[in-house]
C-alpha cells in the first residue's frame, strides 16, 4: 500500500486529489494550514496534519509525522491578480514564498528519504499560465514559471536515483480560492489607467470558454505520479491541453 503526501488539501485541487487517491486505496497524508477532519471521508488510511510550507519547523514536523512516503504532491499555492506596478513587494514576496520556495523547501525535506529508499515521486503543480502568460497576473505567473524551470532540472538530478519528478499545469478554474489568501483585493491593484485593459480580461474570466475542474486535475495527479516514462509536462482541464498542443505540437 502506497503513501502520498498532498499539501493544500483544504479546498479545490488538493482536496479532490486527496479523495481520489484515498478512494482508490491509497494511504493519505492530506496537510492544511487548518486541519478539518470533515473535509475528507473518515478512514484508516487518511492522515490529516497541520502544515505551513512557509515554515520551515512545520515542514519538518509534517514530514517527520507523515514518515516514508511514495509521492509527494505540491500544490499548496497562492495568487495576486491585479496590474503589476501597483502591487506591493511584500505580496510579490508573499506568492513566492509559497508557489516557489514553499515548493522548494518540501521537495527538499522528502528527497533523503525517496533518495535512500531509490525510488519515489514528486509532482509540483504550476498552472496554465506556463503555457500562455496571463495578464494581470505577472507575479503569480513569474512564481510559477520558477517551478517550471526547477522541476525539468529536479527530474534530471534526481533521476539517477530512481525519483521521479513531474508537472501538473492545471488550465483555468473559477471556483478554485485563486486569490483569497494573498491578502490583498483586487481592486486595490488595478489603478484608473489599467481600468480599460482590465474590464474586458476580468469579463472573459467570468465567462470563461473552457474551465479546469478539481476532478480534472485530481485525474493528471494520479496519472502523472503512475507514469513511469520520462514525460514530465502534464496538462489538466481541455484548455490547458489546447494550450500545451498549441506551444508543444
Amino acid at each position: 500500500m502506497q503513501t502520498i503526501l498532498i499539501t493544500g488539501t483544504s479546498s479545490g485541487y488538493g482536496l479532490e486529489t486527496a479523495r481520489y487517491f484515498l478512494a482508490r486505496g491509497w494511504n493519505v497524508i492530506a496537510t492544511m494550514r487548518t486541519p478539518d477532519a470533515d473535509l475528507l471521508p473518515r478512514s484508516p488510511r487518511l492522515c490529516i496534519l497541520p502544515l505551513d510550507v512557509t515554515s520551515e519547523e512545520s515542514i519538518v514536523a509534517a514530514v517527520e509525522a507523515a514518515g516514508p512516503v511514495d509521492a509527494l504532491v505540491n500544490n499548496a499555492g497562492i495568487g495576486v491578480v491585479g496590474a503589476f506596478e501597483a502591487t506591493p513587494m511584500a505580496h510579490i514576496r508573499k506568492v513566492f514564498d509559497t508557489n516557489t520556495f514553499g515548493v522548494m523547501a518540501m521537495c527538499q525535506a522528502v528527497i533523503p528519504q525517496m533518495r535512500e529508499r531509490r525510488s519515489g515521486v514528486i509532482v509540483n503543480v504550476t498552472s496554465s499560465v506556463t503555457l500562455a502568460a496571463m495578464p494581470l497576473a505577472a507575479a503569480y505567473t513569474a512564481s510559477k514559471q520558477a517551478i517550471e524551470g526547477f522541476t525539468g532540472s529536479l527530474a534530471h538530478e534526481l533521476g539517477h536515483f530512481g525519483i521521479r519528478a513531474k508537472l501538473v499545469e492545471p488550465g483555468y478554474g473559477p471556483t478554485t480560492r485563486f486569490a483569497q489568501n494573498s491578502g490583498v483585493r483586487i481592486e486595490d491593484l488595478i489603478p484608473p489607467a489599467y481600468a480599460d485593459f482590465a474590464d474586458p480580461i476580468f469579463a472573459s474570466f467570468a465567462n470563461p470558454a473552457l474551465t479546469t475542474t478539481p476532478g480534472d486535475v485530481a485525474e493528471v495527479v494520479w496519472m502523472s505520479v503512475h507514469d513511469t516514462s520520462d514525460r514530465l509536462r502534464f496538462p489538466a482541464g481541455e484548455d490547458a491541453v489546447a494550450l500545451h498542443r498549441s506551444r508543444f505540437g
